[in-house]
Parts: C-alpha cells; structure tokens; sequence
C-alpha cells in the first residue's frame, strides 16, 4: 500500500492545479493589455512565427518578451505544438486576447505538463535523497508540503506562470550538490538563471558554496574543481545565448544586448505595484520615489547595497566554514605519539638449494598511513548551511533589490519550505516556515482577488495547513508562556483576520482607497524581515555547530564525534578520520551534547538528514 502514496500524492496535486486552472487568471476579460496569462500566450505566438533576431524587440509596447532565452525556446516549443493543434491560438498579431475555451485548455495543459517534467521530479528526488535515512511517513509528508504549497500552486496554475520550471531547475542543482555531481548541478542553475532572471535571488549562496567546496578540497583537487566548474557554467551560458553571439550573431542579425536589455529593465521603477518589501514599505514614509537628490541611479546604488549587506552573512558562513573545515583535515591535533605506521612483511622466500632450510626472517618496512583525500565526488561538508544560505540571499534579494514583484516571494520560499519539510511540528524552523508560507500567500492577495481567485487562495491556504498539522495549540501555552516566533504568528493571524473580515465587509475611506492594501504590505514586510534575521541567527549556529569559527569549543573533533568537554559539538553527519563523511552511530539514547543527524530541527544533513539545532535554558545547542 505504501508504494501507491508518492503516486497518488502526485496524481492529486496534478488534479486540484487542474481544478485551480478552471478558475480565473491573469488579466481575464481585461482588453487591451490583459495580463500574464496573455503575456505569456504572446511569447508564444512571437517565437513560433518570427526569426530569433525579432523576439527581443518586436512591439515592446505590447508584453515584449523580457525573460532569459531558454523561457524564449520554451515558449517556441509550446506555440509550435499549439500551433500543430488550432493555428488560429497562435496567429501573429491576429490572435492577440483570444481566449476560447480551448486555447485556454491547451495552456493550462503546458503548466501542468512542465511541472510533471521538471519540478515534480525534483521534489521527488529531494525527499529521497534529503531524506533517505527517514522514515517513509517523514518522506510523504515532505512531498505533500512541497506538491500542495499554495503559493506556487496559485501563482502557476491560477494567475498563470511558469514558475515550478525555474525552482525545479534549482532544486535540481541542490540535489545534484547533494549527490556530489556539482559540475552537472551548477548547469542545472544555469538553465534556471537562463529560464527566468529572478533565479539570480540563489546566485550568491550557490556560488558560495562551489566556492567554498573547492576551498575544502584538498589541493589539487580543489583548483582543478574550480576549473572544472568554471568551463561548465560558460559552457552552459555560451549554449543558452548561442543564436545571440558571433558567429551565430552575424547571420542571423541579432545582438546580446537585446535579451540583456529586456532582462534587466533598470529603468523601471523601484518596486511594482504594493510589494511587500522594505522599499514599498518604508515608502509611506520616505516617499522614495520622489527624492530628486537621489534619482532612479541612486536608488539602483542603495538598493544594490542593501542586498549584498543582507546576503553577505550568508557567504561569510559558508566560505569560512568551508575554509576552516579544510584548515582542521590539513592542521590534525599535536600528538606527542609518533605516526602511525603499517608494518608489512614481505613474503619468505625459500632457496631452491635447500628447501628444508628454514626460511629467512621476513623483512619488515614501515609504511606512514596518509590521511584519506577528501574527493570531489562527495559534498561539502558546508551542505547544511545551504538551504538556509538560500533563504537568506533570496529573501535580502526580495526584501532589497530594485524592481520586485510580489510573485518573487516564491524564492525564499522554496528553501524554507525544504527546511520544513524536514522538521518536527515542535522545532522553531516549523514554526517559521508556517508563518512565513501562510504570510506569503496572504501577501499576494490583492493580486489573487484582482484574478478572482479569492476562493482558491481560502481553499489552498486551509488545505495545506490541514496538510501540515497547523494551526496546532503550543505546548506552551500550558504554562502561559509563548516563544517569540508563536507570539508573531498570533499577531500576524488576528491581523490577517481582521484585514480580511474589514475588505469583506467595509469598504476603505475615499481618502485612502488602498489602505487594505497598505496594511497588507507593512504587516507582511515585517514578518518577512524578522525572518531574514532569524534566518541569519540560525545560520550562525549551523556555522559554529559545523566549525565554522574554527574555535576548537565550537568545532568537532576530527574523527567523529567530539569527546570530553560537553561543549564541543557534532552536526550533520561526523566526519570520520581526515574528512571521510560517515554516519554517526546509532543509539536509542544520544547525549544532548551533540548536535545529530537525524534530530527534530532543521539543518538538513549531508547525508540527507536533518541536523537539528535547539537552544537549551543554558543556551547551549542540543538536539
């Protein structure tokens, strides 16, 4: 029976995005522009018919295509088979704003058969490998959290995108990391980055962490891992862009600067619409837009600083983990015992004169034992910090970078969910990853309502917490006492209800039309930037938990698990002799000293379990 549950988990995603799709989308009867669901129809019909050189510059007026090119090959697929179907759905010019019923069946159809070939298979793959020494309960109820996120689910088959294709392309990248396989990985990220730009939110963590992966080889294989990864990330960026650069540019009259320019639109504005971000935010305030002494160059430049002060510790922790995890394989203890050494004996040899004669005394040779290389083929030992280095870059990203959408909160997301998916429903990671996903959907919601979604965003929001286990009463609570992370939720909550009772019931003062709106963004801004800081926290003490400070009170001992002082800690999977990983050892019992593979937390492990970190009364980690 339990060999039906991930089929019949999958099948039932597939029908209730189905049942999301019947309903409305972006722009639906909204002529003359309509919306994303038009957008994404025209792409189709402008790569089908024109020659490569006019996909970046045909009508801009008119939803010109500003997505990377692998979205542009994608879309010329889609609208070649259409075409082969109803030539009248994708007819240049003449089909603009069709929306018959068929059409409509036929791009839906494209949503969903996208996710069945990239994302679903992802997942997939991630709770087998993430969490293969799991429990299979613990597996399926990882795969729910990930197939019913409302979210995506919403996003894709409701408002119309094709967002599940760009995060499984990333997820790809992880669980290939996982494996060992970071050449095939970073090109997996690289066709993510080539699918939609907003995969850029990931760069800085997964580039920390190949970077810092090859500061944790050993010499040589360190240098010749960074070479190796440098040739198949070009190589993969020089596939993606080919028709745009020479030779190719010349014959068929295109130019890189066209898909760069549309990919990069710095010259709209700060922010779209009411994103829940920190400039939208503070912008009631500060009115950034019109600051004249700072102009839209200026605000590029702070914007761009904001972002990389707000995922710099995410690549300090996994740079300096790396580096003095290398620092401790290369630097064993001092030891006053001298080397260990192999005593070989030859083999005794017998003279053919006298075979009777007794046979010479063998010759011993002492032989040093190396320490095991550590080799490219594993993961980095800084494999548990990356989930949450991904959260923290891609949410600096969504809180501070210039020109956001509310639908980039689908970034963040995905690494934090993957960190919950994991947990237990009393570790401090589930409790944010509640919050934080229920936040989320709650903060697109103006757009959903815009789409006529409103009963879909109930119905996918009640079902995944159902899913999940939530709301659920705290232990706590008993006793009158509520950790930071449950006191938020219980105040963002309440407000959300009363934000929603409000719109159902009154309409907003004439003088302030948006103020729903605006309530929306300050309490969903603040709950995401608590969560970036936790986040950052949390990293913190995955990075001392894994020896990150190199101090030798935060680091474990080479060779497994640390002994003697009750300070020092293990995390993820121990590391066995010179930096060979290895399992810890089982026992029904683990001391609440050492920081365990398998524990309720969060971390995931290296060897695809969770490593849990948990703060006692004295502050000291336990499991």
């Amino acid at each position: 029976m339990r060999s039906y549950i991930t089929p019949c988990t999958v099948l039932a995603s597939i029908w209730i995005k189905w049942a999301i799709g019947a309903g409305g989308y972006s722009g639906r009867d909204s002529p003359p522009m309509f919306g994303d669901y038009e957008a994404q129809r025209h792409w189709m019909e402008i790569t089908r018919h024109l020659p490569i050189s006019k996909w970046y510059t045909y009508d801009l007026q008119y939803w010109g295509l500003d997505y990377p090119p692998l979205t542009a090959y994608h879309s010329w697929l889609c609208g070649l088979i259409g075409s082969r179907i109803n030539p009248s759905w994708f007819s240049l010019d003449a089909s603009r704003g069709i929306e018959s019923p068929e059409s409509k069946v036929f791009m839906r159809a494209t949503v969903l058969i996208s996710d069945l070939l990239v994302y679903i298979p992802a997942v997939t793959m991630f709770c087998n490998i993430w969490h293969k020494d799991r429990s299979r309960r613990t597996q399926h109820i990882a795969l729910l959290s990930l197939l019913f996120h409302p979210s995506l689910i919403l996003i894709d088959s409701g408002h119309f995108q094709y967002n599940s294709v760009m995060l499984g392309l990333a997820l790809h990248a992880m669980n290939l990391f996982a494996l060992g396989y970071d050449f095939i990985g970073a090109i997996c990220f690289v066709f993510s980055l080539g699918f939609k730009q907003m995969a850029l939110y990931y760069a800085p963590a997964i580039g920390a962490y190949l970077l810092g992966k090859c500061l944790w080889l050993r010499p040589p294989f360190g240098l010749n891992h960074f070479t190796s990864l440098a040739f198949f990330t070009t190589g993969a960026f020089l596939t993606l862009f080919l028709p745009f650069l020479p030779p190719f540019s010349s014959l068929l009259s295109t130019s890189i600067f066209d898909p760069i320019s549309r990919v990069f639109p710095f010259n709209r504005g700060l922010f779209e619409d009411k994103v829940a971000n920190f400039w939208c935010a503070s912008d009631v305030v500060f009115k950034w837009r019109n600051m004249r002494l700072l102009g839209r160059t200026g605000l590029l430049r702070l914007s761009t600083l904001f972002t990389a002060i707000g995922f710099a510790p995410a690549v300090y922790a996994l740079l300096m983990t790396a580096w003095n995890r290398r620092q401790s394989l290369r630097d064993p203890p001092k030891t006053t015992s001298p080397p260990s050494t192999l005593s070989v004996s030859s083999a005794p040899t017998i003279s053919s004169s006298n075979s009777t004669a007794h046979p010479p005394s063998p010759k011993i040779k002492s032989v040093e034992i190396a320490p095991p290389a550590v080799l490219p083929k594993q993961p980095c030992a800084t494999l548990p910090l990356l989930p949450y280095a991904l959260f923290t870059s891609s949410m600096s990203f969504f809180l501070f970078s210039f020109q956001v959408h509310e639908k980039s909160i689908l970034l963040p997301l995905m690494p934090l969910t993957l960190l919950l998916s994991g947990s237990t429903s009393d570790s401090e990671v589930w409790e944010w990853g509640i919050l934080v996903n229920n936040v989320s959907v709650f903060s697109m919601y103006p757009l959903l309502k815009k789409d006529g979604l409103g009963i879909q965003y109930v119905a996918t929001t009640l079902l995944w917490n159902w899913l999940m286990g939530s709301p659920k009463r705290p232990k706590s609570l008993r006793h009158a006492s509520l950790s930071f992370v449950q006191l938020l939720s219980l105040i963002s909550y309440s407000t959300i209800i009363l934000i929603h009772t409000l719109d159902l019931f009154t309409s907003p003062p004439a003088r302030y039309p948006d103020l729903y709106t605006v309530l929306n963004v300050l309490i969903s801004t603040s709950v995401f930037g608590l969560s970036w800081l936790w986040s950052i926290k949390r990293s913190m003490e995955v990075m001392w938990a894994l020896g990150g400070f190199g101090s030798s009170k935060s680091s474990f001992a080479v060779g497994g698990t640390s002994g003697g002082s009750g300070h020092k800690k293990s995390a993820g999977s121990t590391i066995g002799g010179k930096g060979v990983i290895v399992k810890p050892p089982t026992s029904p019992r683990r001391s609440s000293s050492t920081i365990s593979a398998s524990a309720s937390g969060s971390a995931l492990g290296v060897n695809g379990r969770p490593s849990g970190l948990r703060a006692n009364s004295r502050g000291d980690l336990i499991t």
